[in-house]
């Protein structure tokens, strides 16, 4: 139960999802926790649990695709609980379409929200870490970095950056002990996940339960997920770096 014992988590996106399956067992190990996600979300409500629950968490209201208010977040989380050493880059957005019907505004706000925002963040998180004597940057990519599906040519683009990234920044820092890794999750129970899979059978893309199943076997669980994070983030995974690690139940390994 202390596996992440003395450390400071940030997690953006945490208020939901696998990013709320995260932040609840980074707690449960220990973590000081700090979600990060729109005002509009359910963070305020989530720290309070893990708080009560006898963990400790902060919920900072932000848009991670804003630099300003980035800056500020990670400021206000320092504050409150020191030096962050895991960062968790999970905020992200879907779309799926016609790539022909693709508008120049949707790739736009994709990029800035599953891309840019993870540049933003890091940046404003690695100082820290660095003065802390290193730490774990874990992005949040999918299947979708690898394998191309229709009508997902936009949000397949911004995985296969998630995964360059995780990877590239691994090589940079990694004689300053900092570690960074992406996870890769196929298709997942989540409310993200099953609209996504709406969004594909609604444009003729076979997306069915017996799809799913033939494809992996059934849809994650978000725990599934956060479990792989957890591992990311600790000190069990001390010389793994520059990995993505798919939790997909063998879709991409057919």
């Amino acid at each position: 139960m202390d596996r992440l014992k003395g450390k400071v988590a940030l997690i953006t996106g945490g208020a939901g999802g696998c990013g709320l399956a995260a932040s609840e067992l980074f707690a449960a190990e220990g973590a000081k926790v700090v979600i990060l996600d729109l005002p509009t979300s359910q963070g305020e409500a989530v720290a309070a649990r893990i708080n009560a629950d006898g963990g400790q968490a902060l919920f900072v209201a932000a848009d991670v695709s804003q630099a300003d208010q980035v800056h500020r977040a990670v400021t206000q989380a320092q504050a409150h609980f020191g030096p962050i050493t895991v960062l968790m880059n999970h905020a992200g957005i879907i779309a799926a379409g016609p790539f022909l019907e693709t508008s120049e505004a949707e790739w736009d706000r994709l990029m800035s929200v599953n891309v840019k925002s993870m540049f933003l963040v890091t940046k404003a998180v690695l100082p820290g870490m660095l003065a802390a004597g290193g730490g774990s940057v874990i992005c949040t990519s999918s299947i979708s970095a690898v394998v191309g599906t229709p009508m997902e040519v936009l949000y397949c683009t911004t995985k296969g950056a998630c995964h360059m990234f995780a990877r590239a920044l691994a090589v940079e820092y990694r004689d300053q002990n900092i570690r960074s890794n992406a996870i890769c999750p196929g298709f997942i129970g989540t409310a993200h996940g099953r609209r996504e899979l709406d969004l594909l059978r609604g444009f003729g893309v076979d997306a069915s339960d017996e799809a799913i199943k033939t494809m992996q076997g059934r849809l994650c669980d978000p725990a599934e997920v956060a479990n792989a994070a957890l591992f990311l983030a600790s000190d069990e995974s001390s010389f793994v770096s520059g990995s993505h690690l798919f939790v997909d139940n063998a879709y991409t390994a057919m």
